[in-house]
């Protein structure tokens, strides 16, 4: 079979998933199931091969990531329900102040917070900075829509536990930690520096607080503000599981770089057994500071949201396999250079466009990494690149089909004209920015 059937081949498999989604309204599930199905049938792997790839892909991406993104959503739902989010921006309020907290709120909501899933991480943190936006001066408001976007979007494809960067590291076969750390780099330097982009552009014009900005108090605030207050637990002790979770990843990943290696070691610096650690505290914690019915409560949420993450990822799994099985990695070796400039902006472009069409962060980052991923290590380019890029893709141009754009609309004082700005332009910004440190760090290790 020639190269350009197999190119035609491809192409048509992620035109056909995209109209599946968008026209047919297919469950992007389905949808990349049968763009795995199509594309082993049309390429000659035949049925048995074709089902093979499949389940193998599904099976393997599970084995890498199910464990991870269940701990994870877990641990999130459990510190959403001990309220570590309202102290913990407390503090950023008495430690930075309040000018500097649009910079300390968004990178701790992109990295720290990146065990809450990310629907549920907005409801909470959405009244938090709407009611703090009123205390740091001019374009306040404008400045904490632009980091709330920012750090939900930045720190879902970059940080793990973030589902979309446990997704990615799944899909290339990466270590959790390596991505940990490379994903922090990347997503601190991208949300401070869009974020100061979008403050001078703001100042200087962008933002009109008459049109931009709603006067009436976002209905998540009256709710937060007609709330009657709790008691919480100290703020160490609430966010002491996570942190350690968090800690014994990056330990383990700067392990493995220097090529230190014990039995303890390897073990606890597993992300899957760090973040059961964790877990195990979270769920202590909760126990001595919740009622039962909470923390059931919890738990049934976190189940919940992990099962259809779960199945978009692993199906993610069986198209990447799929391609890899028809040997479309090798056949894109040969019109690349070894240059690592041309290839990771490829990935970023397909990323970007699938995005676009299907409006899904997390389906268009895998699915752009499992189609590319392959061929990266031929070149010579660490797949930790590829990650990166493709979940930089994916952030460009969130419009009118994400969930998270009405939400960070609805839920902070800004208009559909402001989200246009502070979600679509801001987050657009992000997703080229952050290929600065992407590049820089290909060319380096």
């Amino acid at each position: 079979m020639s190269d350009i059937v197999v190119f035609a081949n491809a192409a048509i498999t992620i035109v056909g998933v995209v109209v599946l989604i968008l026209r047919a309204k297919i469950s992007p599930a389905i949808a990349l199931v049968l763009g795995a199905i199509y594309l082993g049938l049309v390429s000659g792997l035949g049925p048995e091969q074709t089902i093979k790839s499949i389940t193998t892909g599904f099976g393997d991406l599970m084995t890498e990531v199910g464990l991870l993104i269940a701990f994870g959503v877990l641990l999130g739902s459990l510190m959403a329900s001990l309220g570590a989010i309202e102290k913990l921006v407390d503090l950023l309020v008495r430690t930075f102040g309040p000018r500097s907290l649009p910079y300390t709120f968004g990178a701790t909501v992109g990295t720290v917070l990146q065990s809450i899933f990310a629907d549920v991480l907005l409801v909470i943190t959405a009244p938090l900075a709407s009611r703090l936006s009123r205390q740091i001066g001019p374009y306040g408001a404008a400045r904490m829509c632009a980091a709330m976007a920012l750090g939900i979007e930045v720190g879902l494809v970059f940080v793990v536990p973030g589902v979309g960067a446990v997704a990615l590291a799944g899909v290339l076969d990466l270590p959790f930690g390596k991505m940990f750390l490379f994903g922090t780099v990347t997503a601190v330097f991208t949300i401070v520096v869009t974020l100061a982009l979008f403050t001078a552009l703001a100042k200087r014009g962008l933002w009109n607080p008459k049109l931009d900005e709603t006067e009436e108090l976002p209905v998540a605030e009256v709710a937060d503000e007609e709330r009657s207050p709790r008691e919480l637990p100290p703020l160490p002790l609430l966010l002491a599981p996570l942190l350690l979770a968090l800690a014994l990843i990056a330990f383990g990943a700067i392990a493995e770089m220097a090529e230190f290696s014990s039995p303890w070691v390897d073990f606890l610096g597993d992300p899957v057994i760090a973040l059961l650690i964790g877990l195990i505290g979270a769920v202590l914690i909760a126990r001595w500071k919740l009622p039962a019915e909470q923390t059931a409560a919890a738990f049934k949420r976190g189940f919940h949201e992990s099962g259809q993450i779960l199945i978009l990822t692993g199906v993610g799994g069986s198209l990447a396999q799929t391609v890899k099985d028809v040997g479309l990695g090798e056949l894109l070796k040969d019109y690349f250079s070894t240059s690592t400039v041309v290839p990771l902006l490829l990935v970023w472009l397909v990323a970007a466009v699938l995005h676009i069409a299907i409006g899904s962060v997390t389906l268009a980052s895998i699915t752009a990494a499992g189609v590319l991923g392959p061929v990266m290590p031929l070149l010579g380019i660490d797949p930790i690149f590829v990650a990166l890029a493709a979940g930089a893709g994916s952030l460009f141009v969130i419009h009118a089909t994400s969930n998270t754009f009405w939400l960070l609309q609805t839920l902070l004082p800004q208009t559909t004209r402001g989200a246009l700005k502070s979600v679509t332009l801001t987050v657009s910004a992000a997703s080229i920015i952050a290929m600065i440190p992407i590049q820089l760090m290909a060319l380096l290790f």
